[in-house]
């Protein structure tokens, strides 16, 4: 009984290990690549898979995600011989498992060497101030590069991206001297260009202003002008219809007695006030004949009375 428990326990831990060597789990996005006796066999996808025993084996095993890696910092010479300091990211994606094995050692490697010289390139064919400017271009020209010959790899390049570019110091001073520069121009221009608009703001007020105080004296002038106009025809009316008063007043009856009484009473006062404000007085001849006065100066008013009504 011994004997045979031990054999079976034998074959129980060969059937394992039979079980162990030939079983495969390929995880999800994976694939193995199968070779059998050394050759080229099949490529396994995701899920569980039985191999014949000590002949067939997993070859390589590749990862169908997005992969991503540096690229090593490395020195480019500028069209306008600058040296700067470029690194980057590349993004690869294995496409072909059979071809990412058999076709190329280390696609990886490749991947990156192949990054570097054609970044040197296309640096090479860019002045240093546009090297900030074009990284699309750079990372463009890059993947275009590559992607061609990473057919081959069965390995498909998503993109490229510069992480950094670094000039020499020197030319880093030269640069923030230069934006320095800049920005003081651009800060006096701004200045400037407010000042004249302050000054343009300014004249145009002073002109507004000197427009509004003109309309504003000739509307004054207008109105003194109608004023005085007004004035004069009120003056006028009155003094015509005073007149024509005095003119109907003298034709009716007992007028001719009361404008001699009023005219030798202005005439007494009149002579009275001109005694007491002058040193000399002028005394006419016939001062003592009131009554003739009294009469010439009605016989003058007769001539420009108005006639008398029926």
């Amino acid at each position: 009984m011994s004997a045979t428990l031990i054999a079976i326990l034998v074959l129980a831990a060969l059937v394992i290990l039979v079980v162990a060597k030939t079983a495969v789990i390929v995880p999800q996005k994976s694939e193995y690549i199968i070779e059998r006796l050394g050759k080229y066999n099949k490529t396994l996808g995701a899920g569980f898979h039985i191999l014949f025993p000590f002949i067939d084996r997993v070859a390589y095993r590749f990862s169908l995600k997005e992969e991503v890696f540096d690229i090593p910092s490395q020195t480019c010479i500028t069209k306008d011989n600058v040296t700067v300091e470029v690194d980057g990211l590349i993004y690869l994606q294995v496409m072909d498992s059979k071809l990412s094995a058999y076709g190329i050692n280390d696609y990886r490697m490749a991947s990156s060497q192949l990054a570097q010289t054609t970044l040197r390139s296309t640096v090479g064919k860019i002045d240093l101030d546009k090297t900030f400017e074009e990284r699309e271009t750079i990372n463009s020209q890059v993947v275009d590069s590559i992607d061609q010959a990473a057919q081959a790899w069965g390995v498909k390049v998503l993109r490229y991206e510069v992480k950094d570019i670094l000039p020499p110091q020197s030319v880093k001073n030269a640069m923030e001297a230069q934006m320095t520069a800049e920005r003081e121009k651009r800060a006096a221009i701004a200045k400037s260009e407010g000042e004249r608009q302050s000054t343009i703001n300014r004249g145009e007020g002073e002109r507004q202003n000197a427009i509004l105080r003109s309309e504003g004296e000739k509307q004054r002038r207008i109105n003194e002008a109608e004023g005085r106009a007004e004035e004069i025809l009120a003056v006028a009316r009155a003094t015509a219809e005073g007149l024509k008063s005095i003119a109907e007043q003298l034709q009716m009856k007992g007028g001719q007695e009361a404008a001699n009484l009023r005219v030798a009473e202005q005439y007494v006062n009149e002579f009275g006030k001109l005694a007491k404000t002058s040193n000399t007085l002028i005394i006419p001849s016939n001062v003592s004949d009131l009554s003739g006065m009294v009469t010439t100066a009605m016989t003058a008013l007769k001539h420009v009375a108005p006639p008398a009504k029926p």
